[in-house]
């Protein structure tokens, strides 16, 4: 049985992600951090983890790349899940009766216009959102709402006062499949390589020429983001995503260029690009 281990509680938008990735069937273990989510792989608790690493407002989750780095997982895929955030309540309550809204200060700061025309309500920050959401069931409280997403609210059995609260339709997050074992699909013209080096020196140019290196061979950058070096201070990691995988020859050779200007390498994974 594949078993998914996500961060957050029952209804979080990483459990929706991995439903969405796997199927409705699949079995989604909850953690408490995303620290755990890795652990849970890694030690074989469970087949898979999913974790966010960027989000289209909000930018990237510089936490999840330095774990990646620090444990010896795979990238497997990849997920884009549209984000969109509900106004919940307990059935029978009515949003005149409202006056209090809860849930993760990024959720809130998403759904500022909402707040703007509803003046009356005030904002709370809570945790989670499918925690907030799981709150109002726990409480019975009558004055008290919450934002997030339509699946938290069939969980803990809400009403849905709101929909698309959000200020933005197009907030999407991007999620990764981690696992212990590479991935061993077969290579389509829609794959994806995610790298993460650090230069050999630090010389002036030395970032263009590595840049070079899939230039030269028309090779899409798709993402790229820098992260401290924990081995050494005021030097740089450089995340890389890019288009295609190693079994295509100009990937290879750019690949085995790289190495030649890098003092540290690693291949994170190869794996189908989400659309």
């Amino acid at each position: 049985m594949t078993i998914v281990a996500f961060q957050g509680i029952r209804g979080a938008n990483s459990e929706v992600a991995a439903r969405k990735f796997f199927g409705p069937a699949v079995a989604t273990k909850p953690r408490e951090t995303f620290e755990e989510v890795f652990d849970a792989v890694e030690g074989g608790r469970t087949t898979f983890g999913i974790i966010p690493i960027e989000n289209s407002l909000a930018g990237s989750i510089h936490q999840n790349y330095d774990l990646l780095l620090s444990h010896r997982l795979h990238i497997v895929g990849e997920n884009l899940l549209r984000i969109e955030h509900a106004l919940v309540a307990l059935p029978g309550i009515p949003l005149s009766r409202i006056r209090f809204v809860r849930s993760h200060p990024q959720a809130l700061a998403q759904c500022t216009d909402f707040f703007r025309t509803h003046r009356r309500l005030k904002p709370v920050s809570y945790f989670d959102t499918a925690g907030a959401a799981q709150s109002l069931r726990a409480e019975s409280t009558s004055d008290t709402a919450a934002i997030a997403n339509a699946y938290a609210a069939r969980l803990y059995g809400l009403k849905i006062l709101r929909r698309n609260v959000e200020n933005r339709e197009n907030n999407t997050t991007r999620f990764l499949v981690i696992s212990r074992s590479p991935s061993r699909g077969r290579s389509n013209a829609r794959m994806k390589t995610s790298i993460v080096f650090a230069p050999a020196r630090n010389q002036v140019g030395i970032l263009f020429r590595i840049l070079g290196v899939f230039a030269l061979r028309d090779i899409d950058l798709v993402k790229i983001e820098s992260r401290p070096d924990p081995r050494s201070p005021f030097r740089y990691l450089f995340y890389v995503d890019l288009a295609g995988d190693p079994s295509r020859p100009n990937v290879a050779r750019a690949l085995e260029h790289l190495q030649e200007m890098t003092k540290r390498f690693r291949l994170l994974g190869v794996y189908p690009r989400s659309v």
